[in-house]
């Protein structure tokens, strides 16, 4: 294919009747000038028209646009057509199959060829060499679109102008260029230099002028720092790095495919392409931040951006990051109006051009396993981005990330009863990528059901934003998978310190499955009809990791939790305990109510629900209070439509009961946080009334009570060791008054709490004891 049959493939010409047209050719040489010049001159001049061409590189956003030659071109008749072009270059087969490599970095980006290359490229891959044209528009439209949007106080409205046609040419040749390259190269351009036109920006800045007394001249210098800061700057060079760099890192000890629903995919395109969407995830590792951008690069998705914290800005990787993506905000910046206006002006900008945000809304890693309650500061950030523009319909999709194994839950365990993590560096990330070079099974993607607002509410409304948190936070772990990693652990730590055949653990897990299927909880493929014949390799990267300990030298094999490993294994468990914490409330609140049969019985088992719901409202997301009570009917119904009748008839309709609510959970679901709040109890029971419990020495006194409650067994689980678990029940016993000096009797209530939760682990006990027996039935 010679450059002649590539002039003739397109003309570059625009459609239609029109006096003049101005070519604005995006070149950033003469090799690529002279085949555009080549391209326009092949084809005829439509009769009457009058051409003129003005070069221009647009493909660095670091620099401004220097458009001194376009505004002399732009004072034309209003009728002029402006018609962009533009030379795109694709990779090689060979690049695309590989993705970058080191002589890319060498001697440049493959779609940006220099003169030389360029040539080399023409003459023997021709194919890969495209003419493109961006869709034209007149001067008068362009002219008007400029009023609209665009104020700046600088007097020059021509230059002004002629910046904005220029970028207003670098859109619509990005948008014919990822017609060819893909979706995934979405990315926005000239950001600094939009938002520094932008009329609602500079109406910002006014106001904040006249309020602070600060010249607007001295608001924009300093404004402009910040952008140079905080703006990201992608392209399609580095989101190819980093996807390779997310391939290569999560596929260390991962398989190659993501496990994501493909239609679920497909309504996730359709919504950020339609809405100002945010993507908030799940957090249980670093790997966290790569998985949705491989998954939505994979998938041909726009390229989403990140909010990273500033413990990941460091060299080699902040690198890589503010050229993929990730947005880096400073971690204080309350009392600096000026930076939040900014701030708050480049995320509605984003927004409002369709480039969802995404990040962890939890704020950070969970330690334990299950949800951790959600951090406000960045949903607020974004929603009042959202107001200040007036986005409408706003799509808040939760998506749970979960993994058959974790590498960092090690260091979790570590963490949660001594030293703190250290500092992330790039000494840190290599030895962090060295530590996954081992099989770790698989990763799920979920994606919930978006929460939409007609509108940002209002900044001030703190209500409305914990009420969008917690919505986000429900959906999150309602489309949480039940995995075979986190099911295995949960059957071998009900039955802990005993081991299970593998007889016994299948029928667990096949109890544990039907209680699910029954309740539409979505369960991972592993779970297929015949994983029971599977056990073994199902079972094997726990095992490697000594997890799971199997002994296979005595007439049949049995499998049980390693030793130390009640913490790690707890973590896998913790990621889908919030399906089963109702169960579990409800066995509990039978038990009680059964040991006080007659009329109150209803009575005392509805008291016992509210005292539990209360008790772990740290720990867990329950539904309002009203749709909470009817859960609990619901699920009660399913074991006996007459159960408020049994609960008056005592011990022995108790006991039916409870035999059709297996599997019974509440002493593998609540056990920790039980046994880490009776730890915290007793230590405020042995204070006196005068003295005030501190939460610091609090929970450094309860990881050496508990260290030592553990050794005597007085507690079963070493998993109940920890400065969350501990943390937690401090703000129960401070929720409820207990912490702070107070009057004589704040002796004996904290000794009533003590005891009440002694009272609950009795209970516990004895559910467990009667899962025991059943299972030996």
């Amino acid at each position: 294919m010679n450059i002649t049959s590539k002039y003739q493939h397109t003309n570059p010409w625009p459609d239609g009747k029109y006096p003049q047209v101005l070519f604005i050719l995006d070149t950033c040489n003469s090799f690529e000038q002279n085949l555009l010049q080549g391209w326009i001159e092949h084809h005829r001049l439509p009769e009457g028209a009058v051409a003129q061409t003005v070069c221009i590189d647009l493909s660095d956003d670091h620099r401004s646009i220097d458009s001194v030659l376009l505004v002399n071109a732009l004072a034309l008749p209003i009728e002029t057509v402006v018609a962009p072009l533009r030379i795109a270059w694709l990779p090689s087969q060979e690049s695309i199959h590989s993705g970058p490599r080191l002589r890319d970095l060498i001697f440049g980006d493959p779609r940006h060829p220099k003169p030389r290359r360029g040539r080399k490229i023409l003459k023997t891959e021709p194919q890969r060499m495209h003419l493109l044209s961006g869709k034209p528009d007149s001067v008068a439209n362009l002219h008007a679109r400029f009023e609209l949007h665009h104020k700046t106080d600088n007097g020059d409205t021509q230059r002004d102008f002629a910046d904005f046609v220029a970028r207003q040419a670098s859109v619509v040749l990005d948008l014919a260029e990822r017609r060819l390259q893909g979706g995934r190269y979405k990315v926005p351009r000239h950001v600094a230099a939009n938002l520094m036109a932008s009329s609602s920006y500079n109406d910002a800045l006014d106001t904040l002028s006249t309020e602070s007394g600060i010249a607007k001249a001295q608001l924009v210098k300093e404004a402009k720092s910040y952008l140079a800061e905080m703006v990201s700057r992608p392209s399609m060079f580095w989101l190819d790095v980093y996807a390779k760099f997310n391939k290569f890192c999560l596929g260390l000890g991962y398989e190659a495919e993501i496990v994501c629903d493909q239609e679920a995919a497909e309504k996730l395109r359709q919504i950020v392409r339609e809405y100002p969407s945010m993507l908030l995830w799940t957090h249980k590792t670093y790997l966290d931040g790569m998985v949705l951008p491989k998954l939505l690069y994979d998938n041909d998705f726009p390229m989403p951006h990140m909010f990273g914290g500033a413990n990941l800005n460091f060299p080699g990787l902040g690198f890589l990051l503010h050229r993929s993506g990730t947005i880096f905000i400073r971690r204080s910046f309350q009392d600096n109006e000026l930076y939040k206006i900014t701030l708050r002006h480049y995320v509605g900008y984003l927004m409002g051009k369709r480039f969802p945000m995404n990040w962890a809304f939890e704020g950070t890693r969970s330690r334990l396993g299950k949800l951790m309650p959600p951090r406000y500061g960045l949903l607020k950030y974004v929603l009042e981005a959202c107001d200040a523009t007036d986005a409408r319909d706003i799509h808040i999709i939760p998506i749970s990330i979960s993994y058959d194994l974790i590498r960092d839950v090690e260091e979790y365990a570590t963490e949660q009863t001594s030293h703190g993590k250290g500092a992330e560096s790039l000494r840190w990330l290599i030895g962090y990528l060295r530590s996954l070079t081992r099989p770790m099974g698989k990763i799920y993607v979920d994606i919930g059901e978006p929460v939409v607002l007609n509108k940002a509410p209002d900044p001030d409304d703190r209500l409305a934003l914990s009420k969008i948190a917690f919505e986000v936070a429900v959906e999150a772990n309602h489309v949480t998978a039940i995995t075979f990693p986190s099911l295995a652990t949960m059957s071998l730590l009900g039955a802990a310190p005993k081991a299970l055949t593998e007889k016994e653990v299948v029928a667990d897990l096949n109890a544990l499955l039907r209680w699910a299927n029954a309740r539409d909880i979505r369960v991972s493929k592993d779970f297929n009809l015949t994983f029971a014949d599977h056990i073994p390799s199902l079972l094997g990267i726990m095992l490697n990791e000594g997890i799971v300990t199997l002994y296979d030298e005595g007439p049949e094999v049995v499998y049980g939790i390693g030793l130390n490993q009640h913490a790690v294994a707890s973590y896998y468990r913790n990621t889908v305990i919030h399906f089963f914490v109702n169960k579990a409330i409800i066995e509990l609140a039978l038990l009680k109510a059964s040991e006080n049969e007659g009329p109150s019985a209803l009575n005392i088992f509805w008291a016992e629900v509210d005292q539990l719901r209360d008790l772990f409202k740290f720990e867990f997301f329950y539904a309002p209070t009203e749709i909470f009570h009817q859960q609990i009917r619901e699920e009660l119904s399913r074991y006996d439509e007459d159960w408020q009748t049994l609960l008056s008839q005592g011990t022995f309709a108790f006991g039916q009961l409870l035999n059709r609510m297996t599997p019974l959970v509440s002493h593998v679901t609540l056990l920790i946080f039980t046994e880490a709040y009776s730890i915290v109890a007793a230590l405020a029971a042995r204070m006196a009334y005068s003295e005030t419990l501190v939460e610091q020495a609090c929970v450094a006194d309860a990881l050496k009570l508990g260290r030592q409650a553990y050794l005597q067994r007085r507690i079963n689980s070493e998993a109940s060791i920890g400065k969350l678990l501990f943390n937690n029940g401090f703000k129960m016993l401070q929720s409820r008054g207990l912490t702070d000096a107070g009057e004589p009797t704040l002796a004996e209530r904290r000794l009533k709490q003590s005891h009440q939760l002694r009272d609950l682990l009795r209970r516990l006990d004895l559910i467990r004891a009667i899962g025991v027996a059943s299972r030996g039935s």
